[in-house]
């Protein structure tokens, strides 16, 4: 049964603490519900001002870059460095509209390829995982996905309460469930009874259940959660792909990982790298660049983004 967008705010959220949170809600609901090509128009201005106070993350990005795309000269890396801040601010939009707006004048220019993957399986009942990367495109496309497969989510509890609730509920309008990321009981009861899973790890992560494999060459900590749910619960593991081109989007659904799981948790957690590298490959520029990948090395933490 699918899990009710109309979660109620609890009394102590309430409190006037909260009220300048709410106040940015209702500005980013508005923004949501303005004409896609003004979206568009002023998510640009919103990236170009971004690159210019990020910081840290701007950093960030510049030194991923390097790492990624040592083949490529400064002037490519700094033309694909302002062109991922353009789809980072017009994301901030995308994220707004798919949680609050109407996607009505975006549905037609739609193209879908390899749908027919996960309408076979889901006519066989068969529990799917659905393998991703944080590109800015996540959440429009999630939305646009849900219109032809009932489709859950899994996420990392936001620190801000009003935020955690308002970002569920908008979600909760076309996802079936939200699970958080330490709810693994429920994640494996979800995909044991067929259902369908997004979730992306791409991130970099501690803790005892990741490990250390390639993305674009580089040692990255990753969470080995791919090997695991397919283990104990026998889903079929596809990668899916999304991109926006010009004012339409793209959706790539790929055949099943076939070899996943196997008996080797490194093999299968390098295969997810690999799938998720050829996709930051075809749409450099909408990936999340500005995450420090690479943050955490065998040995300790890596220096690259001193």
């Amino acid at each position: 049964m699918p899990e009710s967008a109309n979660v109620a705010v609890r009394p102590s959220l309430r409190n006037p603490k909260y009220w300048p949170m709410y106040l940015g809600l209702a500005v980013m609901v508005a923004a949501g519900r303005l004409p896609w090509t003004l979206q568009r128009a002023i998510g640009r201005g919103v990236g170009w001002v971004a690159m210019r106070l990020a910081g840290t993350r701007r950093r960030a990005a510049e030194v991923n870059l390097k790492l990624c795309f040592p083949e490529q000269d400064d002037a490519w890396r700094a033309r694909l460095l302002r062109d991922s801040f353009d789809a980072l601010g017009v994301g901030m939009f995308e994220f707004a509209r798919a949680w609050w707006g109407s996607i009505d004048a975006i549905r037609p220019g739609v193209q879908i390829e390899g749908l027919e993957h996960l309408q076979q399986l889901q006519q066989q009942k068969h529990g799917v995982l659905l393998v991703s990367g944080h590109f800015m495109t996540l959440e429009m496309c999630g939305r646009l996905l849900c219109d032809h497969v009932p489709l859950a989510g899994m996420y990392r509890r936001h620190r801000n309460p009003v935020f955690e609730w308002a970002v569920k509920r908008g979600r909760l309008r076309y996802a079936t469930h939200m699970f958080a990321n330490e709810d693994l009981r429920g994640t494996i009861k979800h995909l044991k009874r067929g259902g369908f899973l997004w979730y992306a790890p791409d991130q970099d992560m501690r803790g005892k259940d990741t490990v250390f494999v390639p993305f674009f060459g580089h040692p990255a900590s990753t969470i080995t959660a791919t090997h695991q749910l397919a283990r104990l619960t026998g889903c079929t593991v596809v990668p899916y792909f999304h991109r926006r081109e010009g004012g339409r989007y793209i959706l790539k659904i790929a055949p099943p990982l076939a070899d996943i799981p196997s008996d080797d948790v490194i093999a299968d957690t390098t295969q997810v790298n690999a799938a998720i590298e050829d996709m930051v490959r075809e749409a450099p520029d909408q990936y999340l660049w500005i995450h420090r990948r690479f943050k955490r090395q065998p040995g300790g933490r890596s220096e690259f983004y001193r």
